[in-house]
């Protein structure tokens, strides 16, 4: 990975494009680490869309769980669409440039997909809540109605939300330097080519982000809170073994998430280095992606029978 920021001199005057300096470095190293990147990308969005597909077609998962886990695989399809293939033409054809539309794009469907995530999670962690802690209650807190209207409400907010996001970043004055040393359009990487003040701008975003992901995340640990405690009053061994696991391996897949970006829009640009900007953003951009898919769905016993059934179908015909 980078270890130095890449000084580039260019003529002082406004951006109408942009050039991304990358993750990676041009050797041998680092054309290993592409490639794997890119196997992590084909796995991540196979992997997605299989179960995408698993849930559409099986009707023993049209619950509430499954309904929230398809929402939540496509939403880590869409980072990995929009940031592997860009940055491993970037890296095997140095120089190539994204437009200040295509960049305000990227943001706008990053911030989206991303900040929806983070909106879904608290509701996923409630539905386990509710499962597990008030089960006779479970078809009327969680009816069809509800997870349409929770899912409404966070794809009608968060939109707006990226929308002003990547309208604002995109009309602050980008003066010389349009070399962005990241790996994908990103807003504090794009506020420090700024050649105005965005101290103003940057505790806007500092609020937001807290809002938008303390709040949540505490959530989540409330809930798993009360779900360990449910759960170590269960007089099986083995089943508390088994929710201990899976609440064990939730919590790493969101601490990974959250944590990753909570660093790069919570903590000051001042405690920021190159180094950490570039290499931080892959843990909720490339890992977790992967990991959503393994942790959530292909260990649940019902998926992986549908995925059976579904073997088993295309070997009869």
């Amino acid at each position: 990975m980078k270890d130095q920021p890449r000084e580039v001199q260019v003529e002082r005057q406004n951006a109408t494009e942009f050039i991304l300096l990358g993750l990676l470095n041009h050797s041998k190293v680092h054309m290993f680490f592409l490639a794997l990147i890119f196997l992590a990308f084909i796995t991540a969005v196979s992997g997605n869309a299989l179960l995408i597909f698993l849930i559409q077609v099986t009707p023993s998962l049209h619950t509430p769980m499954y309904f929230f886990l398809s929402q939540l695989a496509f939403m880590d399809i869409c980072p990995s669409l929009l940031i592997i293939p860009k940055m491993s033409v970037d890296f095997l054809t140095p120089g190539n440039t994204i437009s200040v539309a295509g960049c305000g794009t990227q943001i706008f469907l990053i911030l989206t997909t991303g900040v929806g995530e983070c909106l879904l999670l608290p509701v996923m962690s409630y539905d386990r809540y509710v499962a597990i802690c008030n089960p006779l209650q479970y078809p009327v807190l969680l009816s069809r109605r509800v997870c349409l209207r929770l899912t409404a409400a966070i794809w009608i907010c968060v939109p707006i939300n990226a929308l002003i996001h990547a309208v604002y970043t995109m009309r602050l004055p980008y003066c010389g330097l349009n070399y962005i040393d990241h790996f994908f359009c990103e807003v504090p990487a794009l506020i420090k080519l700024s050649c105005s003040d965005t101290s103003t701008y940057e505790t806007l975003i500092f609020v937001n982000s807290s809002i938008l992901l303390l709040i949540p995340f505490s959530i989540i640990l409330a809930s798993y809170a009360r779900i360990l405690a449910t759960v170590l009053k269960m007089k099986s061994t083995t089943g508390q073994q088994k929710a201990l696991a899976t609440c064990s391996s939730h919590l790493t897949a969101v601490g990974l998430f959250y944590g990753a970006a909570m660093f790069t829009y919570i903590k000051p640009n001042a405690d920021h280095s190159t180094r950490q900007d570039n290499i931080v953003p892959v843990f909720y951009s490339i890992v977790t992606p992967i990991l959503n898919p393994v942790i959530y769905s292909l260990r649940n016993r019902d998926v992986l029978g549908a995925l059976r059934r579904l073997v088993g179908k295309c070997r009869v015909l």
